[in-house]
């Protein structure tokens, strides 16, 4: 089979909603390249998809996939999605959690990010660091989707794809040693247990140090599944999800006058005494994905989680009037705190998709209805003594200072409860056009207890989110696309005030060419969204948030996929990204102006990811070799400060593997080669991110 051909049956399998043979017109390939295709199925639907194929659909979906994982020795989900040019790094809560924005727009900066796994949510709640053990690709689903799922960021949402149970044994154990004592063993088996059930047990044990003082990351990972074949047309899934990571609670540098080489990146500015916080999380998936009659579908599903974080951090006091390091410039006045997080997030689903003929029209139609019932406890406490009453010399740090045991400053209780309708109908009035139309009804109510201050709030609305798009297909392996939504995103917790945050509302209008040309495939999109609500730091009270008001992001995204040669292929993705303010927002509590085409904080103009990768033979043995470029340009570093802006960066890094024998292959990565001092992302000057300087990885894979 034609190597062109052969990856666009790799593509297929990643992004097909019902069956592969729909993705590759027929007639463009040889009798045998239609035999083998004839054997591949997909036996795992993707909730929301429906029956209309990807390269149909008037929206732009980038894939990650499991190779392009394995190839830059990525372990971790914020390191995966660096791929992508329309992502870029956010707050992420002392390293704690994944926290990101797309195409511009971050979501709660407080609040790890929303993303979905297999349809679920999965990013609400606490849940630590997303492992990869289990995920089979990670797609990234640009534009807002609340026509569809409901809440969603106008930048996109995140889908993550898990592996499933195979009918067929395979399996493989890895393992991995780098610099700063990082230490990681991942496995993975799957086998059917009999004609009907098939089982998978994979998870990954790790034990990592870092190049910052202290700080190391402990994290146990366990993901089971099995599925079951009811009949030919019907397959009943269970997925299981366990996580335990502990890690000490990390708030990086402090950086003054602009200047990343304050301190040495692997200054530890809080308190080694607190000892690592603990995060805790489970999950479960049930779905049912059935076949009806004329191509019909049924997909129905139950998610539930729960997620729990605890423990004390010693963090740099924000306010200036309490912060000694702005008098004497080496005195870093801290806070200690305890956090005590919880939740709970169950979800239902019921779902069908087929299509009909009405006046000479195909309606590929998507019908369905879900509902969740979300709940949080955020329980934060304090103490915050006088300027310079528990602090730390910067350049002479001696550790063990004491505190008194800080007390509540707030305690949230907060439920959310929603159900929604949606539908869509894609209409192929032609070969060529096509017309989808998609309206979302939401029902959600919110209820918030302060306990500290005893102020309790509640609030309810509907909303409606349409989505229309028009696609030409020019060619088979040519498509052009609009599209137009709306979309919102309920917010969680109150202001200085108590007051509750009304839901976060987006509009976005995008461009965009699909296609698929001999050995280049990718898509090209032209971009501008909206949103109302945006919240940001309070700099008069760090610990709570307030509104920032409007916010606009426009630009264009390239992302490629292309067999260069026969052995030489490369993965190109690359965003634009002006998203400032629109028009001033002034807020009393805050005693300052944000003027209008501000930046946001953390979110670069430019953003680009390059990985190259050769096929090569190594005495006699089948290898790869390979290097990734990564380019973030210049960013702001607070979203209330201007003058501290994080500098660009370019990382190149290397990597190549070997197969010593039919099941045993070793790989090798090395990661910023030229060792460039850079920070990932920011809150405040002190609450600076650095990232991580010249490291390398070696690893030890056993297939079987």
């Amino acid at each position: 089979m034609p190597l062109s051909t052969l990856t666009q049956l790799c593509l297929l399998c990643a992004t097909a909603g019902s069956t592969a043979v729909s993705e590759i017109p027929e007639a463009s390939l040889t009798d045998s390249e239609q035999a083998v295709i004839e054997h591949i199925r997909v036996y795992h639907r993707q909730a929301y998809r429906g029956d209309v194929p990807l390269r149909l659909q008037p929206q732009a979906v980038e894939t990650i996939n499991l190779e392009l994982l394995t190839d830059t020795g990525i372990s971790s989900f914020q390191q995966a999605l660096d791929l992508s040019g329309s992502i870029a790094r956010q707050n992420n809560g002392g390293g704690l959690w994944d926290s990101f924005s797309i195409r511009g727009f971050p979501g709660n900066e407080n609040m790890p990010s929303g993303y979905l796994v297999n349809g679920f949510n999965a990013g609400r709640g606490f849940s630590g660091n997303r492992d990869l053990s289990n995920i089979e690709y990670i797609e990234i689903m640009k534009g807002p989707g609340s026509a569809l799922f409901g809440r969603s960021e106008p930048g996109g949402t995140v889908n993550i794809i898990t592996k499933k149970p195979q009918f067929e044994p395979q399996g493989y154990l890895l393992f991995s040693a780098g610099k700063f004592d990082q230490y990681r063993l991942e496995g993975d088996y799957t086998n059917g247990v009999t004609d009907q059930l098939a089982i998978r047990l994979n998870g990954a044990v790790q034990d990592y140090g870092s190049f910052r003082d202290f700080v190391g990351n402990e994290k146990t990972v366990f993901t089971p599944s099995i599925s079951y074949r009811i009949h030919p047309g019907s397959t009943l899934n269970y997925e299981f999800e366990y996580l335990q990571q502990r890690q000490l609670f990390d708030r990086g540098v402090v950086v003054l006058n602009n200047d990343l080489r304050t301190l040495p990146r692997s200054r530890y500015l809080g308190e080694p005494d607190d000892g690592p916080t603990k995060v805790h999380a489970s999950g479960h998936q049930l779905t049912l994905d059935s076949s009806l009659w004329q191509r019909w579908t049924l997909l129905a599903g139950l998610g539930y989680r729960t997620s729990s974080l605890q423990g004390y951090s010693s963090d740099a006091e924000l306010a200036e009037a309490r912060q000694s390091l702005f008098e004497d410039g080496e005195t870093l006045t801290r806070q200690r705190r305890y956090r005590d997080y919880d939740s709970k997030d169950l979800t239902l689903r019921f779902e069908l998709s087929g299509n009909v003929q009405l006046a000479g029209v195909t309606h590929h139609l998507l019908l369905g209805t879900d509902a969740f019932d979300y709940s949080l406890y955020t329980r934060l406490d304090r103490f915050r003594g006088p300027a310079g009453s528990y602090s730390l010399n910067i350049y002479q740090p001696i550790y063990g200072g004491t505190a008194a045991e800080p007390v509540n400053l707030y305690i949230n209780d907060e439920t959310q409860r929603g159900i929604g309708l949606y539908l869509q109908d894609h209409l192929a009035f032609t070969e060529r056009w096509h017309l989808s139309a998609g309206l979302r009804l939401d029902r959600i109510k919110q209820q918030l207890t302060e306990q500290v201050s005893g102020v309790a709030s509640e609030q309810q609305f509907t909303q409606f989110s349409p989505r229309f798009g028009l696609v030409y297909q020019y060619s088979p392996h040519l498509t052009f696309y609009s599209n137009y939504a709306e979309g919102f995103v309920p917010l969680s917790g109150t202001d200085f005030n108590r007051t509750m945050f009304e839901p976060e509302q987006s509009e976005s209008l995008e461009l965009g060419a699909k296609f698929s040309l001999d050995a280049v495939q990718g898509t090209i999109t032209l971009f501008q969204a909206e949103k109302s609500n945006i919240l940001t730091s309070d700099p008069l009270n760090a610990t709570f948030q307030a509104t920032l008001g409007r916010a606009r992001s426009s630009g264009i995204e390239i992302d490629l996929h292309s067999h260069l040669s026969d052995s030489l292929y490369a993965d190109f993705s690359y965003a634009y990204m002006d998203t400032h303010t629109v028009g001033e927002a002034l807020n009393p509590d805050w005693g300052s102006l944000v003027p209008a085409g501000s930046r946001l904080v953390n979110v670069p103009k430019h953003n680009a990811s390059l990985v190259l990768t050769k096929l090569l033979q190594l005495a006699g043995k089948d290898s790869k070799a390979g290097i990734r470029l990564r380019f973030v340009s210049s960013r702001l570093g607070d979203s209330v400060n201007p003058d501290y802006q994080l500098p660009s960066f370019t990382l190149l890094s290397l990597f190549a593997s070997s197969e010593l024998s039919e099941k045993l292959s070793v790989q090798l990565n090395i990661n910023n080669l030229f060792d460039r001092h850079y920070v990932h992302n920011s809150y405040n000057e002190l609450w600076t991110v650095p990232g991580e300087p010249l490291s390398y990885q070696a690893s030890l894979r056993y297939q079987f």
